[in-house]
């Protein structure tokens, strides 16, 4: 098969320095191979802390914000200084106004996949002498699953019998176990209003969040507002999940356009989440793209390396009739073959580490390694693999091309 003579040219050079071919080629393997690695398991655990985090927050919330208490009277001009001495909450009510007809207008959205009302109650949790203090939902537990996947949590019991139960409960295993419950067990709860209540134990969840599973209960929405000692139309809040979680902030300022009430996303609630995994990100992207400037300049060696120790062949191939672009496709080729033969070993190396650090169980509530196959992080990978060889490839490359054979030939 007739390769052409750069091409011919190029492999004589890669296989007669088969060991400075091997080492140029693993420095772009272990940069390639250490980027899948390190980025697959950052966004595996984010990918599993955002499943996570949903199991207990919607994608977008609207609820009613605390206000503070204004001045009594306006400044008169600029040079007025209006002083509030300690100021106050007044907000009476946390309560909705007319919910349930702002959230058919919520509902209408396109992006808007789900929307559910919810009230929050302060508890507190009575079983004998001991006492939990907790926050019960009051939810229509079936619309509450659709947006939450509560049944995915669930470790006994059933949604069901609460959402025909006024009087069940659903709590976290944290409280279950402080208080010594289980299923059909009687617990007293109290409202920060004083009213109290028998419950019956209908199910048990864990989230995997202590701090969650040890205060948290889910009650009939009819239930909650019976604690608080309110009509049917009292909601606290509303939750909505969006078809793409990453525009909440977009969709949540188009939904703020439409009421007066807070409307908050998840990006903002947890912004520090959110920073912290893009250092994550950051810092790993600096650490790779070290490790590949670092294969680049084995490249970049080797390449310059052999231009020296063949001054001469060069000069004769010039001398022939090669042309300046003739030289630098051979030595482009070079660091190319370089490059693929690299990317290549990184790419299957990189695939090894996922898949051996996929299959190590780390117990629960985790399970086995959150490092997942993501094509778009492998793309990534072979493009900064092919494009760092190929750039120090270049550079070496038309240094040869500008011999002068005359010069050569003259020393």
């Amino acid at each position: 098969m007739n390769l052409g003579v750069n091409t011919e040219i190029a492999l004589t050079h890669i296989f007669t320095r088969k060991k400075q071919t091997l080492v140029a080629a693993m420095g772009v393997t272990i940069g390639i191979s250490l980027y899948i690695f390190s980025d697959s398991l950052i966004k595996g655990f984010t990918q599993y802390s955002r499943v996570e985090m949903f199991k207990t927050i919607p994608h977008v919330r609207v609820f009613k914000e605390d206000e503070l208490s204004q001045p009594l009277f306006a400044a008169t001009d600029t040079h007025s200084v209006v002083l509030i001495s300690n100021p106050k909450i007044t907000t009476l009510t946390k309560s909705i106004v007319n919910p349930y007809l702002l959230l058919d207008q919520l509902k209408q959205h396109d992006y808007v996949s789900s929307a559910a009302p919810q009230v929050n109650v302060d508890l507190f949790y009575n079983n004998g002498r001991s006492q939990v203090k907790g926050l019960g939902a009051g939810v229509n537990i079936l619309e509450a699953d659709a947006m939450f996947n509560i049944q995915s949590t669930m470790l006994a019991g059933s949604l069901q019998a609460l959402a025909s139960n006024l009087n069940a409960i659903i709590i976290g295993k944290g409280v279950a176990e402080k208080l010594n419950l289980d299923l059909a067990d009687n617990l007293s709860i109290t409202s920060a209003l004083g009213v109290r209540k028998v419950m019956k134990v209908v199910g048990i969840f864990s989230t995997g969040n202590k701090a969650t599973d040890e205060s948290k209960s889910y009650l009939n929405i009819a239930t909650a507002q019976q604690l608080l000692q309110v009509g049917p139309d009292y909601i606290t809040e509303l939750y909505l999940s969006v078809d793409d979680p990453d525009r909440s902030l977009e969709y949540a300022q188009q939904l703020q356009a439409i009421t007066n009430y807070k409307v908050e996303d998840w990006q903002t609630s947890n912004a520090d989440t959110l920073a912290s995994d893009r250092i994550r990100s950051v810092m790993n992207t600096s650490v790779a793209f070290a490790i590949m400037m670092v294969a680049a300049f084995g490249i970049y060696n080797i390449l310059n390396m052999t231009i020296t120790q063949k001054l001469n062949d060069i000069a004769i191939l010039k001398a022939t009739g090669f042309s300046g672009k003739d030289i630098v496709r051979i030595f482009v080729l070079e660091a190319f073959i370089m490059g693929v033969l690299g990317t290549a070993m990184g790419l299957s190396a990189g695939a090894l580490l996922v898949n051996i650090l996929s299959k190590v169980y780390v117990g629960p509530p985790i399970g086995y390694f959150p490092i997942y196959y993501r094509l778009d992080v492998f793309a990534v990978g072979a493009i900064f693999g092919m494009f760092t060889s190929l750039g120090a490839g270049y550079l070496p490359a038309r240094k040869a091309a500008r011999v002068d054979p005359v010069e050569i030939f003259r020393k």
